[in-house]
Order: C-alpha cells, then structure tokens, then sequence
C-alpha cells in the first residue's frame, strides 16, 4: 500500500475527523489545507477545524435528533466529538466550544495521531495507483476545485448562502440590565438575556428592515438555508416573527423584583473559556458593519457593545450526491475521489464530524476489499447519510441536518412525545449495535 493510501483534502471538521479515523484504523493517510497560503471570505489564520459561525454543536439530550447522533458518534468512536467536550463551555443542555481551544485540541490529536498536515492549495485530482482522495473542503471550496469535481461529475454545482451572527466583548455589556437565566429554569443559567417590552421590541424590528444590507454575490434569497436565516430576513416576514421566533420569549422571565414580563428576549452565548466574549443568539445578518453596531445597540444592555467579530453572509457549494455520488460516497464518474463534509448536502457541525467519520471508513473498507453494510435506517447516521442524502425523488437536492423526521416510524405506537423520542434513540441505540458487531465492520475496526 503506497504511502500516503489516502490524501484527505480540507482540514475543516469533515476532513480533521476522516484523517484521524484513517489513521485509527491504520490507513496511511496525509491531510492538505489550503491556509494561509489560500484564504477564504470567512476563515481568520490557519487554524484546524475551525469553528466559523455558532460555537454551538447543539444540544446533548437525549430526546433530541443532535444528541442522538452524538450517542451514535460515540459509539462509533467520534474522534472530534471527545475533542469537543475537553474545551466545552457553558451553554446549558447545549455543546459549544472555545473555537481558539477546540482547534488547538484537534491540531494537538492529528499530531499524536501521526497524521502530517501539509499546508497548500489542491486544485487538481489525478488518479494515482492504489491511491483515494477525500475531499471534505466544505461549502467554501476554492473556485479551482469546484471545477475540478465538475469535471469528474459532470453535473453543475449548487448553492445555498449561510449567514453569520455578530460577537460583543463581556466588559462592554451592561450587566445591570442583562439577567442569566436558562429557558424553563432547565440546567444552570448559562445565558445572558435582554428583555425587551413592546416598544423596543418594535423599534429593532423596524431599524432591521431599515438598515443598509452588505452587497452580496449572486445573492438569491431562495437560495438561503432554513436553519440559518439572515435576521432582518425573519424580521421582514411578518411584524412579530422574531417574537415567535429567535427573540421568543417564553420561560426567561426577568428574576429581578418588579421586573415586567418581556415581549421578546435577546439571548447572548458563552464562546470562549474564558467568559469573555458572546455571542448573539440567531442573529445571523448581512448588515453593513456600521448598521451592525447601530441596530445592535438599541437592544438593551448592548447601548455600548464592542464588536470583536461582525455577522456576514456567504456563499455556499456543495455537490447534488443523489446524481454525482455512490452510496460509498465515491464519485460516479472517479470512484477513487470519495467526497464527505457539507459539500455532500449535510448541514450543521457535528453532522459535518459524522459525514468525515463514515467517508473515512467508506475508504478504509475500500482499501482492504471489505464493503461496510448499509448503515441501519432507524438511526440518524442511517437516515440522513444513506438515506436522504441519495433520495431522487426530489429535482434538487436541499441541505438537511439531523431530525427525528428523517426516521422511519417505530415498530410500536408511543403516544407521550417525550417517550416517542426516548423510544427513537432507544432503537437507533440496539440498531447501531447490531451493525458495529457485524462480521465486516468488525474485522476493519480490528485489523
């Protein structure tokens, strides 16, 4: 087997968890990123597995579709999941992370991993001798290798754009008038919250429709993804639609004396170790930086933030899998490229790890003449990376990140909603099982 067996190209979340499976399993394996000798619109430095937009990888419960694909990643032996916990901040039933602290750790793992990082643009994939390429380089994928895949494709890429929300400094916030509060009084009060009353709910939402927009690219608002809309873009559907949605604000009463229930409430996020930094809580936005601070400070508490970090919008790629990809993720017209990452039509982090993972195992099986089974269809993993992601039905594939939608029904009626999910990761738990103790699966995790 030539060294390296497989050339993992992008060093975000896809590609650190493929590269550190690859060599879990004793794969030769080089990971290339392109920074800093290539940037991109979003990224700042070279870091690893850089967390971009939310430090937030969602929430760890068990009756949710994010913590039940955090159940089976563990199971399967996440390697990037482990990494996440060990710089893991305050944020409720929620994992976020110190974005600085969680790429130092990943970065920290490649090397005791013995995986090299090579630093450097990738705009082409020749085939090579006993050699695969994984492509996990993300929805901001160089212009020169989106032609490259299209010409191994042959079918045009698509686009969605995604949005990022604002940062403010701790010191600048007026603490007097923000309270800590955990929505319900669930798990410890780990948010900042803004209450704000009728008026001033009404004066944001009229300032968001108002204030100037930062020219985009090809800007297309069909083209938006559902779970990240622009603020101002919720705020013109209708008058009260952040009321009833980001802003909501039921179960975060002000614990204050006297204090008034609230209209609506802005929610402010822990992002680094440290607790000095937070982040705004859905306010992705692509106001002009200037319109930023000046909207953002009419909420209350805000009259004097200091902006480390602004909301922006971008443009993102990724491939229609149902029509370019096997179900190894290998591409149809070069089965020796397997692509993994948001480029393959999953949308969020750990959705991202979980695509990295079962790609990197797709190239580990092909290497040693071993085709993993289908993963089972009533876990998360199941349903959305073989299952939805190859659906063709649909003319257009959309982005989809994990929900218990995807499931099939259970074998038994649950009528309590609450049982009904305890019942769903329950299954997917005894399904995924069965799967790691097949013989195949089996002999690769042991060779």
């Amino acid at each position: 087997m030539p060294t390296p067996a497989v050339t993992v190209v992008g060093g975000g979340l896809a590609g650190c968890e493929a590269a550190l499976q690859l060599a879990r399993l004793g794969v030769p394996v080089v990971l290339r990123e392109m920074r800093p000798v290539s940037a991109t619109p979003v990224h700042r430095g070279d870091a690893l597995a850089q967390i971009v937009c939310s430090n937030s990888l969602k929430s760890t419960e068990p009756t949710t579709a994010g913590g039940v694909l955090k159940q089976e990643l563990d199971a399967l032996g996440c390697a990037l999941l482990p990494a996440a916990r060990a710089c893991a901040v305050p944020a409720g039933s929620a994992l976020a992370v110190d974005r600085e602290a969680f790429s130092r750790e990943v970065a920290s793992r490649l090397d005791a991993g013995g995986v090299p990082v090579e630093r450097g643009p990738v705009e082409a994939l020749p085939p090579l001798p006993g050699h695969l390429w994984l492509v996990a380089t993300g929805p901001l994928t160089s212009a020169a290798l989106v032609e490259e895949l299209g010409r191994a494709t042959g079918q045009p890429a698509l686009h969605f754009f995604d949005a990022i929300a604002p940062t403010v400094t701790l010191a600048s916030l007026d603490l007097t008038i923000l309270y800590r509060a955990a929505r319900y009084g669930r798990g410890e009060a780990d948010y900042l919250n803004a209450a704000l009353d009728r008026g001033q709910y009404e004066t944001l939402h009229r300032e968001l429709l108002a204030a100037e927009k930062a020219d985009v690219h090809a800007f297309d608002r069909g083209e938006l993804f559902a779970g990240c809309q622009p603020i101002e873009e919720i705020a013109a559907s209708g008058p009260q639609s952040l009321a009833f949605g980001p802003l909501r604000p039921v179960g975060l009463r002000n614990p204050r004396p006297g204090a008034p229930r609230p209209h609506a409430v802005v929610q402010l996020r822990q992002e680094n170790r440290e607790g000095t930094l937070y982040g705004l809580v859905g306010f992705q936005t692509r106001l002009r930086q200037g319109e930023q601070r000046r909207v953002l400070r009419l909420i209350p508490g805000l009259e004097n933030a200091e902006f480390v970090r602004y909301g922006q919008l971008h443009r993102n790629f990724y491939l229609d899998t149902p029509r370019c990809c096997a179900l190894d993720f290998s591409l149809l017209g070069r089965p020796d490229v397997l692509v993994a990452g948001q480029m393959t039509g999953v949308e969020g982090y750990v959705e991202s790890i979980a695509s990295g993972l079962f790609t990197a195992w797709q190239a580990a099986s092909r290497l040693r003449g071993l085709p993993l089974p289908a993963l089972p269809a009533a876990t998360i993993l199941g349903s959305l990376l073989g299952g939805f992601l190859f659906d063709r039905t649909t003319a257009r594939l959309t982005p989809m990140n994990a929900n218990f939608g995807l499931l099939p029904d259970l074998p038994e009626l649950v009528r309590d909603k609450r049982e009904r999910k305890l019942a769903r990761a329950a299954c997917s738990r005894r399904e995924l099982a069965t799967w790691l103790a097949t013989p195949i699966v089996r002999d690769l995790l042991d060779a």
